[in-house]
């Protein structure tokens, strides 16, 4: 699986990092990649229409005779091209764990964090690639081959110690829930500091559906347990998982999992029997378990209400309703409704309670939408928006259909869906003074939610 280039590129487009290992490409394939990416028109050069829509470029294309793979992170562009054709599956494969050592190693993702530390970066595409063979993509057995420093990589906010504690996260969240020093810590100053510690993310990722009533069409969980492991030695991890659950096809359980992926290195001989996953926890973060599970249409955390009326023959009034179907001692975080709206609107502005905070409402004419935010929803509570748009031409029948479908985003910490979750984390190590610090948390993100108005 020949790789040619390896690239980093700004959401802007300029190039941070470029490795060229077999020099057999153009040198311009950074600039090639850039304009078929963000001006991807969904046809691609072919008489029938590509799979991927326009405006949404795929993670595979060929252009001018290269293929190119990329993914994308915190707006960056991660992205590796080759002349041959090589398996989809194993070089995006290659590209993601790529991606997990140069996090592991700089402690965050970021275009501040790549171009202070890109000698560093350098130093690793050097060592996991030799002439475009993947060599070595393990963060623990890197580390003899890194002689680059770190270069601390400063905020330019100040996060309470209290919000800290609250939000400690890893993984791909939003950022205000993942902006926690602790595990955006490089391994290389974890080592140097003697950090004896383990993060443990219990993530579930909502996908759901509702009809203009309502009512869900489609609803699935894809979870997974990420860990970030800064523990000293080689210590043996056991964690224990609550017993509400079951694979399907296995056991009668009040939730069941339709499928399981475990990690390559843990032991899972005693997952089905006593909730047991053991492991050697390699260095940095990595997954140990991710599922997919269908879960009932009773357990979703958050409803909306839409109603759309007729004011007058240039203004119309749509009212929102948000509630939180989760128990009282839960609440909500970062909650954004956001409403397409018709091209022919010039205005829109929007009447919130008066006695409300932590709430907001954003016009982006630019982009044809409504933003309305929610800082923190209370479990039980409903909050309401009334949203009066104007219009440039006379109403016409149907306008409805130009609103929506309407989406929602938000986060709901220490809260799970499944009813998995993480009873007990043992660590084991020949020293009885062994006690390392553990951190756990559940949170469910809200990955595709979407109301449809029609």
């Amino acid at each position: 699986m020949p790789i040619s280039q390896v690239f980093i590129l700004s959401p802007r487009g300029e190039r941070i990092v470029f490795k060229d290992y077999k020099r057999d490409a153009p040198s311009n394939t950074d600039e090639t990649f850039f304009r078929t990416y963000k001006f991807w028109d969904g046809t691609h050069r072919r008489l029938i229409r590509h799979s991927a829509p326009e405006g949404d470029c795929p993670p595979f294309f060929t252009e001018k005779g290269v293929h190119f793979c990329f993914v994308k992170r915190n707006e960056l562009l991660f992205v590796c091209t080759s002349l041959t054709n090589t398996s989809p599956s194993l070089t995006l494969d290659m590209l993601l764990r790529i991606l997990e050592v140069i996090r592991d190693y700089l402690g965050s993702i970021s275009e501040k964090a790549v171009r202070q530390n890109f000698t560093l970066v350098y130093e690793l595409l050097d060592e996991v690639l030799d002439l475009g063979i993947p060599q070595e993509l393990s963060t623990k057995r890197l580390r003899p081959y890194i002689f680059n420093d770190i270069v601390p990589v400063m905020r330019d906010n100040f996060i309470s110690m209290d919000y800290l504690v609250d939000s400690l996260g890893i993984g791909d969240i939003l950022e205000q829930t993942r902006c926690s020093d602790a595990t955006e810590t490089s391994v290389m100053k974890a080592s140097a500091e003697q950090r004896n510690e383990i993060y443990v993310d219990l993530i579930e990722r909502l996908h759901a559906v509702f009809d203009a009533a309502g009512q869900v069409v489609v609803v699935g969980v894809d979870g997974s347990i990420v860990m970030k492991s800064f523990l000293v030695g080689t210590p043996v991890l056991n964690l224990f998982l609550s017993g509400g659950f079951g694979v399907r096809g296995y056991e009668l359980s009040s939730s069941l999992l339709d499928y399981v992926n475990f990690h390559d290195e843990a032991d899972y001989n005693k997952f089905e029997s006593e909730r047991l996953l053991s492991i050697h926890p390699p260095e940095g973060e990595f997954t140990l378990m991710s599922y997919h599970c269908s879960i009932s249409a009773t357990t979703m955390p958050l409803h909306l209400a839409h109603s759309l009326v007729e004011l007058s023959e240039h203004q119309l009034e749509l009212e929102l309703r948000v509630r939180a179907a989760i128990p009282a001692g839960r609440y909500a975080i970062n909650v954004t409704v956001t409403v397409p709206t018709p091209p022919f609107c010039t205005a829109a502005a929007a009447e919130l309670k008066a006695d409300v905070s932590g709430q907001a409402f954003e016009h982006r004419k630019e982009e044809c939408c409504a933003v309305w935010s929610i800082e923190k929803l209370l479990g039980t509570a409903e909050e309401v928006c009334s949203i009066r748009l104007s219009t440039g031409t006379a109403v016409k029948p149907g306008v409805h259909r130009k609103l929506g479908p309407i989406s929602v985003e938000f986060e709901v910490p220490q809260y799970s869906l499944t009813g998995l979750s993480v009873k007990a984390l043992d660590i084991t190590e020949r020293s009885d003074a062994y006690n390392p610090s553990r951190w756990i948390r559940n949170i469910v993100l809200a990955d595709s939610y979407v109301f449809r108005t029609h």
